[in-house]
């Protein structure tokens, strides 16, 4: 295997098209089907919404359940897309149509029980109840990404272009481009604030997808201050929030303060088949998905705790955060990708049989475009043919 050499920065990526991002109805047409996408905000979804998924994915779909870098799940191979779109609504899935796409909202999943400064859960619902109750903000690009954390900055990690950080005692600060602003707000006032910025957005953003690469974030930001009626620092003794990194899921056993406890536990290529679905949604308890290719389990009894590792890690969950699969990922690649030049998770699979990846995140890309790549640093494996990669170091 050749030694990584570096790469330069992609360019600045061409807006001038419509965004992509799929929903339940209006989808992404691939080659192995259409691609639905199902988003619950803050990755919030209880565990017998784990059934209703499962007959997704097998009536409408391959059979298995994909997630998402924005902590979303999405369908693929579908052929009916009416049939699926209807279906999700009927289960309740699809609560805004007309919002649809623009439901990207990453919370700290493990707020309100382990860590944090703040539980900013209720503050996620009220978001999206307040996003999708106005009527010019649908038609925001489905790339726009929110997120609401709680002070530990793992989703602030995440870049979003739009969001809440939490300072504790109460205090929040608004995130603009990924970055705190220094507008500061008390907890009550935090949604109206984020609702603020997220119209300014709606009104400059022209035909940009993301703020930091529209260039508006100033902007975006002095528009939210004025409806905010607040400075940059006023009227707070909160410091700007100085830490937020690429967040990397949160993998086995967590004890909760309360003497349950939360398994996390990671999915090989965000993949999880409809049969381990099901048997997630038989442990009635709430679930998170995150945006690093994992579920959380909360809220279990020790010996439930127990059993749902014996009987899922044989099965494809992954608890052990030693394994090589956690730092592993791969887009979509063939058949199911045109673009794609190499079966990507294939290959990905080989390797990680042989040991010969080297440490550290890797990443599969079939094509250029190095769909669901990491942030941070990671190993570029770039297909320059089939089963032929050209291995770069990225970051």
């Amino acid at each position: 295997m050749d030694t990584p050499a570096s790469r330069p920065e992609s360019p600045r990526p061409d807006r001038d098209r419509p965004d992509g991002c799929p929903g339940a109805r209006q989808v992404h047409v691939a080659a192995d089907g259409a691609i639905g996408r199902l988003r619950f905000p803050g990755g919030s979804l209880p565990a017998p919404g784990f059934a209703v998924l499962a007959d997704l994915a097998e009536n409408f779909g391959d059979g298995d359940i994909h997630f998402t870098s924005r902590g979303n799940v999405q369908i693929r191979g579908i052929r009916d897309v009416s049939g699926f779109a209807d279906a999700a609504e009927e289960a309740g899935m699809l609560p805004h149509p007309a919002h649809d796409r623009v439901r990207n909202i990453l919370q700290s999943p493990m707020t309100g029980r382990v860590g944090g400064l703040d539980d900013v859960s209720e503050l996620v619902h009220a978001f999206d109840d307040a996003l999708c109750a106005d009527e010019s903000l649908a038609s925001l690009p489905g790339r726009t990404l929110f997120a609401i954390d709680d002070g530990r900055g793992d989703v602030l990690g995440e870049a979003p272009d739009l969001g809440l950080v939490a300072l504790g005692g109460g205090e929040f600060e608004l995130v603009v481009a990924g970055a705190p602003t220094g507008l500061f707000v008390p907890r009550e006032r935090a949604v109206p604030a984020l609702l603020s910025a997220t119209r300014a957005w709606a009104e400059v953003r022209g035909e940009a997808w993301r703020v930091a690469e529209s260039g508006l974030a100033d902007r975006v930001i002095a528009m939210a201050s004025e409806a905010m009626g607040v400075d940059a620092g006023e009227a707070s003794d909160a410091e700007s929030f100085a830490f937020a990194h690429p967040g990397t899921a949160q993998i086995g056993w967590i004890d909760q303060p309360d003497g349950l406890v939360s398994l996390a536990a990671g999915l090989r290529f965000g993949v999880l088949p409809a049969r381990l679905a099901r048997a997630i949604s038989h442990t009635r308890v709430p679930v998170h998905v995150t945006p690093w290719y994992s579920l959380i389990l909360h809220d279990l009894e020790e010996p439930v705790a127990e059993q749902v590792v014996r009987v899922m890690a044989p099965n494809g969950l992954v608890f052990d955060r030693k394994s090589t699969w956690l730092n592993v990922s791969a887009c979509t690649g063939r058949p199911g990708c045109p673009k794609s030049l190499s079966d990507t998770r294939g290959d990905a699979a080989h390797a990680i049989a042989q040991a010969r990846l080297p440490e550290g995140r890797v990443h599969f890309s079939g094509c250029e475009r190095r769909c669901g790549k990491p942030k941070g640093g990671y190993v570029d494996y770039l297909a320059v043919g089939d089963g032929e990669y050209e291995v770069t170091s990225v970051g």
